[in-house]
Formats: C-alpha cells, sequence, structure tokens
C-alpha cells in the first residue's frame, strides 16, 4: 500500500497505477467506506481505463467483507454514478482520473443522494480508517449484481431538459476516447439530431489527445470538424464526461460562463425567483443576467465543494464554474456535462439563428482565462498586488476567495494553487484593451518583471 497522503486529495482520491494506488488499497478503501458511511449497500461505476475495471472489483471485495451489497453499473460516466446514487439511494463509488493521463486512477465517493464526500464531510475519516487497518467483519458477505444503468440515465436526463420542440441540428462531438462516447449515443437516441462523432472508441491511453478540454489545444480537432462539416455545434466532454465545452458553428470556443448565464435564464423560466450560484471568477455577465431574469445570483469560492455546499443551503435550483462543471438541483444537487450541453442544444434548437448570435447577450466582456505563474513566495507576492491597487479611486478589494479587485470597468482574482506553488490570474474587463493592460500589470508585479 502507497502513500495514502499523497492519494488522498480535497474532493476525491487520485494516484498512479499501481504505484500509488493499487488493488489492495482500493480494496481497503471498500471496507472503510461502508464503515464510515454505515451503508448496507452502495453502488459503483468505472470509466474506460485498463485498471478501473479491476479497482471496482477490489473495492466490491472489501465492500462485500463488511457485509454490504455492491451493485456494480459498469462502464458509466460521472454523472451516471450520481444518477445512480440519487435514483437508488444508495451511497456510490466511481473510479476515474478523469482527465488525467493514462497512467492515473482514482476514486469519486459520495453518500445516499449523491451528496459528495470530501476532505471535511468523511474522507479524512476513510483515509485514518484504511491507515490503521479496517476491522474484520464477522457477519455474513454481501452479494454483487450487476445493473446496466445507461438506458434509465438517458431517460431520466430527457424529463429535466424539453427537446421535444427542437429543430434538427447536425451536432459534432468529441468524446476524447472517454466516457462521453459510452453516453452520448444513448441520450441523443430518438432525437433530431444528426450526430458527427469524434474519438467515440472507448481508449484509456488517451491516444488522440488528452480529454482535457480546458486546454485549447484539445479543442483544436472539434473546432476543425465543426467548420469542415459546417455543423450547428460542437460538443467536447472531459474523461469521465462530467465537463461539456461548447465550440459554436464557427468553430469558436465559447465561454463556460456564457453557458452557464444561458442555462440559468432556462432554470429561471421553469423556476422564477429562484437562486442561482456562481464561483467568483466567473463573469460578471453570469450575475447581472440572473438578475435581469428575476433569480438571485448567488457567489461563492472556487470549487465544487462550495458549490454543491452553498447549493444545498440556499436551495439554489443552478450552479455553474468556469470550468465547466454545471450543477442542477433537480439532479440531486450534483453536476452534469451532459445535462448542460441538453440545455444549449434545447435553447438552440428552439429559435432559428446560429448559437454565436443566441449567446451574444450572454457574453459581454474580454476575460484573460485563467493564467498561471509559478512563484516560491504566493503570500508576499499576492501582497504586492493588493498594495499596487489598493489606494486607487474606485477600487474595491475583497478575500472571499484569495484576491480580488475590481472596479465598475474591470476586475481580477488572484489566488494561490492548494497543491502547487502557482498564483491563478482571472481578468476580466469592458473591453479587450482594458482587460490587456490590468492582466499585464498584475503579471509584471507577480512574476517580478
Amino acid at each position: 500500500m502507497g502513500d495514502l497522503a499523497k492519494i488522498f486529495k480535497a474532493y476525491d482520491i487520485r494516484g498512479i497505477v499501481p504505484e500509488e494506488l493499487d488493488a489492495e488499497t482500493a480494496e481497503a478503501i471498500g471496507a472503510a467506506f461502508v464503515r464510515v458511511t454505515g451503508a448496507t449497500a452502495v453502488v459503483t461505476a468505472h470509466d474506460m481505463r485498463e485498471s478501473s475495471g479491476p479497482l471496482a472489483e477490489a473495492f466490491a471485495r472489501g465492500a462485500t467483507g463488511q457485509g454490504a451489497d455492491v451493485v456494480e453499473a459498469g462502464l458509466g460516466s460521472t454523472d451516471l454514478l450520481y444518477y445512480a446514487s440519487g435514483s437508488l439511494d444508495l451511497p456510490g463509488a466511481m473510479f476515474t482520473a478523469s482527465h488525467n493521463p493514462a497512467k492515473y486512477n482514482g476514486l469519486k465517493l459520495c453518500r445516499t443522494g449523491a451528496k459528495p464526500i470530501g476532505r471535511d464531510t468523511g474522507l479524512t475519516e476513510i483515509r485514518e480508517l484504511v491507515e490503521k487497518g479496517v476491522p474484520a467483519y464477522d457477519g455474513e458477505p454481501g452479494t454483487v449484481t450487476q445493473r446496466d444503468l445507461l438506458k434509465g440515465y438517458a431517460d431520466h436526463l430527457k424529463t429535466l431538459v424539453d427537446l421535444s420542440g427542437m429543430r434538427s441540428l447536425k451536432v459534432v462531438v468529441d468524446a476524447g476516447n472517454g466516457m462521453g462516447g459510452h453516453t452520448v449515443p444513448s441520450v441523443f437516441e430518438g432525437l433530431p439530431i444528426d450526430l458527427v462523432p469524434l474519438y467515440f472508441e472507448l481508449d484509456g491511453t488517451f491516444p488522440n489527445h488528452e480529454a482535457n478540454p480546458i486546454e485549447p489545444e484539445n479543442l483544436r480537432d472539434l473546432q476543425a470538424k465543426v467548420r469542415e462539416t459546417g455543423a450547428d455545434i460542437g460538443l467536447a466532454f472531459d474523461g469521465d464526461a462530467d465537463r461539456c465545452f461548447v465550440v459554436d458553428e464557427r468553430g469558436e470556443i465559447v465561454s463556460p460562463s456564457a453557458i452557464t448565464a444561458l442555462v440559468a435564464t432556462r432554470e429561471l423560466a421553469k423556476h422564477p425567483g429562484s437562486k442561482i450560484v456562481h464561483n467568483l471568477i466567473t463573469s460578471k455577465s453570469v450575475p447581472e443576467v440572473v438578475t435581469e431574469h428575476g433569480g438571485t445570483p448567488v457567489r461563492t469560492r472556487v470549487g465544487h465543494s462550495f458549490i454543491k455546499q452553498t447549493m444545498a443551503e440556499t436551495g439554489a435550483v443552478f450552479g455553474g464554474e468556469h470550468s465547466a462543471h454545471f450543477y442542477f438541483r433537480d439532479f440531486w444537487f450534483a453536476d452534469s456535462g451532459m445535462l448542460a450541453a441538453m440545455h444549449v442544444l434545447a435553447a438552440l434548437g428552439e429559435q432559428n439563428g446560429p448559437l454565436s448570435e443566441l449567446l451574444t447577450s450572454y457574453d459581454r466582456y474580454a476575460a484573460s482565462g485563467e493564467i498561471n505563474s509559478e512563484v516560491a513566495d504566493q503570500e508576499a507576492a499576492t501582497e504586492q498586488v493588493r498594495a499596487a491597487f489598493a489606494e486607487r479611486p474606485g477600487v474595491t478589494i475583497d478575500e472571499l476567495d484569495g484576491l480580488t479587485v475590481g472596479t465598475d470597468d474591470w476586475w481580477f482574482n488572484l489566488r494561490p494553487s492548494n497543491t502547487e506553488p502557482l498564483l491563478r490570474l482571472n481578468t476580466e474587463a469592458s473591453d479587450e484593451q482594458t482587460m490587456a493592460a490590468v492582466r499585464d500589470e498584475v503579471l509584471a508585479i507577480v512574476r517580478g518583471k
């Protein structure tokens, strides 16, 4: 068994297989998971990586060894596992390393109803129990049953988004050899969609490109295929298909903030006056659009645990992040890239204009995207930036998550990475020239130039 401190992260478990995460460790985690949650039954699913199936089987041995029954859903996306946890009312374990390279694998754990398990909500206790050694169980072992949940997942999503009135659309989907290649055909079945598939073959070695669409280079094939085929829209999923990025009919990348604003308006139409959660580095257009449509925007820190917690506390109907994670109250407050994609397809298909035109009212500002700088002393660099801007007229400063500085015309957020010696900068302004000036000034201070 490897160094558990290395693989137990803030929100999940992740490491190199088998050096850091092996079958023995997965079996112990399965046993500890049952002890900590008190579960009498659990559900599992896994992605297409070569190690995922064996790790899921090892986890099941640990869980059944503690007397719990295991429902194995087999191949699935992370949001399929959330569907399984919510619909079956069982705690769940998803075996995936999401967008990480092929040598990695991991677990995403949740309690009954897809409630997330993170460092402060059970993950620490699971790690401590594995370290000490899970006590033997003296009762009857549990049983393992296989259950295909793909059709139920697809049918459930279609109850949450009305696609009945949409026109026919040509849609390019880049699954990146990840789980989108497994789930998209079932979800799109019966819809007026001319599907152009890219890299739907399940292959955990990712032979075409990394399954990480937040990196622009991993969207180039999708952009080219949209232009080549004259498609209405392009969709790109990450490895476990819980995130979705969008490309418009011109092949231009759409900001996840614009998608957040679009989906928010649709959810507000169904649930007038509701709260919408957004993290503090989404575009200023998101709270503006929410307010214009009669909703209440709720600002939170970056990170899915903060979004989910805030949504549960406020009863928010929807939440969005700059990283293309989209969360839905009607989906057990869990995130689903597929559900967000269906909202975009429905909105596009309900009118006759192109996607770029549809999104103009939701994409109002010039943004830098996230820029990382390696900095030895993050605190000192942040303090230098604060001092440079603090006394300027009309400037506001807050520290909800890192340092956020703004005026009526621009804002930036500078926050440290939790795991690396990096400072992450996001800047937005009313025009490209102002954004570039603010961005460059902050970077010059941070990088000592």
